[in-house]
């Protein structure tokens, strides 16, 4: 099939553009940034430049539409917040009927896509989650007590608009400051008490509210903007039962994946939601097709379900690797040590396979890694700017979200 991808940037477009052309697929991908991930892959056959999304994602939608209908696009994926947008544009009928995708209702989908919306969520569903509470003035955090503590705006991708905080006095600076105040001022925030334990992602496709692929891994190392350069498969029987639940109540069609964490009773909480894949290739390479999952979902074809995936399988993203260590320690050195250890294959990269730089098999793919290391050698500071930048090509902002939401009332 062609099939298009909603985004170019970003870890799991480039993952999902990987397991699609692996499968036999034609693959393209829409981006505003001309640097972007899938750029440097055997993998895509073609790059289309859109708006960028998150400011206006009705006028990213409509070049999106475009682009499929001139190109002849069978499928459209979304593989980051395109998801929205997407929803929204199905449920109003402005959806090109040869064009098959796979995407929640758009009111299941509000019900998850924001924080404050999700916690509220999760709670109706008996979905264990940290303790957490609404703020919508200074005033409403006064009796908080569960300190550390993360202030979190209603939207934001990864760790943007999330801020850790220790006590009283850093909860009220954080409340002033811009991103916190600007959200207080639109609605409200999150607060949420911080949960020391090992972090796990778990990833699942539904179809029509039947869960068909489910998938968890634990984060073995941070790499950089808190993503994990190194995973390990794990079984988690409980927490499918709960996602399977969460779909099932909402009729989720499509991907939905979220971040879990072991408190001190062994129970799992989930601390976030996103509505959409999240890097598929820990799940492929333990057993679970995610991305044959949802592909079967979008064409109609009520998929079979897939077998939970073996635990212990280790996979890694040494891009991820170079820029988290550049980001933490700013030393150059520390670089070059953690790119010896992934060439001989010691520490955790014994055992592990690489998850977005299949070297031997796509030469181009290493440009993003020369890149990252050229970077940081120079100096390490400007790893992180490369993250940070992937991530903002993709994020829906406050005000695109606003905009949907006011459209759909």
């Amino acid at each position: 099939m062609r099939i298009l991808l909603s985004e170019g940037s970003g870890l799991t477009s480039r993952q999902t553009a990987g397991l699609l052309a692996a499968s036999g697929h034609r693959v393209g991908v829409l981006s505003s940034d001309r640097t972007a991930l899938t750029r440097w892959t055997r993998a895509v056959s073609a790059w289309h430049r859109v708006p960028p999304f998150g400011p206006d994602p009705l006028a990213w939608l409509d070049a999106a539409l475009a682009v499929a209908a001139r190109h002849g696009y069978e499928m459209l994926l979304p593989t980051q917040e395109q998801a929205a947008v997407m929803s929204w544009a199905v449920d109003r009928g402005a959806w090109p009927a040869g064009l098959a995708t796979a995407v929640p209702a758009f009111a299941s989908l509000a019900r998850v896509q924001d924080k404050l919306s999700a916690a509220r969520t999760l709670d109706a569903f008996g979905v264990p989650r940290p303790r957490w509470a609404a703020i919508r003035d200074p005033g409403d955090a006064a009796d908080w007590d569960a300190y550390p503590a993360f202030v979190k705006t209603p939207i934001g991708t990864a760790s943007a608009g999330v801020r850790r905080v220790r006590c009283r006095g850093e909860l009220a600076a954080a409340l002033r400051a811009g991103p916190y105040a600007e959200a207080l001022r639109g609605g409200g925030l999150l607060l949420e008490q911080e949960i020391d334990g090992p972090l796990a992602m778990v990833q699942a496709v539904f179809d029509r509210g039947r869960l068909v692929a489910f998938h968890a891994n634990k984060r073995a190392a941070e790499g950089a903007g808190g993503g994990a350069c190194h995973k390990e498969s794990v079984l988690l029987p409980g927490v499918r039962d709960r996602i399977a639940q969460l779909g099932r109540g909402l009729g989720w069609h499509g991907a939905l994946s979220a971040d879990v964490i072991a408190d001190a009773r062994g129970r799992h909480v989930v601390i976030d939601v996103n509505p959409r894949l999240v890097e598929p290739v820990n799940a492929w390479r333990s057993g679970t097709d995610l991305v044959g999952a949802l592909v079967d979902a979008a064409r109609g074809r009520p998929p079979a379900d897939r077998p939970s995936g073996r635990g212990g399988v280790r996979t890694h993203q040494l891009l991820l690797s170079i820029l988290g260590v550049a980001e933490r320690t700013g030393s150059r050195r520390a670089v070059w040590r953690e790119v010896v250890r992934a060439s001989r294959h010691s520490g955790l990269y014994r055992g592990s396979a690489e998850e977005l730089t299949p070297i031997r098999r796509d030469v181009r793919a290493a440009v993003p890694v020369v890149v990252a290391l050229a970077l940081a050698s120079l100096r390490p500071s400007l790893g992180g700017r490369m993250a940070d930048k992937g991530t903002g090509a993709y994020s829906i902002t406050p005000q695109g979200w606003n905009r949907l939401v006011r459209d759909e009332a």
